[in-house]
């Protein structure tokens, strides 16, 4: 029933269409009949025309639906802020191509192609202006400030109130909700829309490794908005299915002038390539680990054996992996060691020791 009823229109609006033409045929004296003749050409003309779009219908339907798809998407890439301030820039746009075109309008074709050039012109313009400037809009006393002050504190206060953007990875990883509620993390949590959907797709996957990593994800999000030291918000903005994730954080820090928080070592090379900031949580985790320096001794815990010939390996509670020369003969045992080099590297920290004595034999 509505699909007849959408080929009705259809028809009715391609009969419509015909009735224009012929009307306008007629009054640029292309039709040059008497006048009840050139009302039954009107009346011809008419129904061709509505015969046609009726056969098309099908298509006009499917290219219409494509179009109103197309549109839809494209809108949804933006802001609801954006999209406001986009409207009002249109709409001032309009008004400025309306006053510039009113003194071309008794000028015939020449006022009609200059009403169309401004619109076209201004509304476009408007709507670029008004979304680009619209924090001048919002904030001006803000941006007076930021006029007066030198660029110096300028970047200071950036760097201090600059959001933090989360990725897929830290919030998977847990960890940054217990450093936010240390208050080492200041400024506003960005979750984007993008990353709560991959998060809602890992959840749902027929993997049960990935579907736990997702719905630990999913809780970890819940803690921070419950958090009361943290602002969480929820960015809406994304560009489109298929841009990767990593390359729409990116995006995301630049227009927002904020910090990537992760700790993905890949997106923290590109990122860095890209100058963008980054806050990555293994390279905090490696910061505050304790200092070991050569010649110190320590007591741990041999628990297998390493990968060169009696080397055992041990760690301390952070994780810290210890290779113990010779250690290999004491696995399950508390030794004592004196530690001979520290090795860093991009996957963490490696402790180099030698075996002192052992204090507590494994029965």
């Amino acid at each position: 029933m509505l699909d007849k009823f959408i080929k009705a229109v259809i028809s009715v609006i391609g009969a419509s269409l015909g009735a224009f033409v012929g009307v306008l045929l007629n009054q640029n004296d292309f039709l040059k009949l008497p006048n009840y003749q050139n009302v039954l050409v009107i009346i011809g003309i008419s129904l061709v025309f509505g015969i046609i779009f009726l056969l098309l219908s099908t298509k006009i339907k499917n290219i219409s639906l494509g179009i109103v798809g197309s549109f839809e998407r494209e809108l949804l890439k933006f802001s609801t802020t954006d999209i406001i301030w986009g409207a009002v820039g249109l709409i001032v746009g309009f008004v400025i191509a309306f006053l510039i075109s009113q003194p071309f309008s008794d000028i015939k074709y020449v006022g009609t192609i200059v009403a169309i050039l401004s619109y076209f012109t201004f509304g476009y313009l408007g709507i670029k202006i008004s979304t680009r400037k619209k924090d001048d809009f919002v904030w001006p006393q803000i941006n007076l400030k930021k006029q007066s002050t030198n660029k110096k504190q300028d970047k200071t206060k950036k760097e201090i109130t600059s959001p933090k953007i989360l990725d897929t990875s830290v919030i998977i990883d847990g960890r940054i909700s217990d450093i936010c509620k240390t208050g080492f993390v200041e400024g506003t949590l960005i979750i984007p829309e993008f990353v709560l959907k991959e998060l809602r797709h890992i959840a749902d996957s027929s993997d049960s490794l990935k579907r736990n990593r997702g719905r630990r994800g999913l809780d970890i999000l819940n803690i921070l908005q419950k958090d009361d030291t943290v602002h969480v918000v929820i960015e809406s903005k994304d560009y489109g299915d298929n841009i990767e994730v990593d390359v729409k954080l990116l995006k995301l820090a630049k227009e927002l002038g904020g910090k990537v928080l992760t700790n993905d070592f890949n997106l923290n090379k590109v990122a860095e390539f890209q100058g963008v900031e980054v806050l990555n949580i293994n390279e905090l985790a490696n910061a505050v680990k304790p200092v070991v320096l050569p010649g110190e001794e320590m007591t741990v815990m041999v628990v297998k054996d390493g990968k060169e010939s009696g080397q055992g390996l041990a760690y301390l509670d952070d994780g810290t992996m210890i290779v113990v020369e010779g250690g290999k003969k004491c696995i399950g045992d508390s030794v004592v060691v004196t530690v001979t080099s520290v090795l860093q590297t991009a996957a963490g920290r490696m402790i180099f020791a030698k075996l002192k004595n052992v204090i507590n034999k494994a029965v």
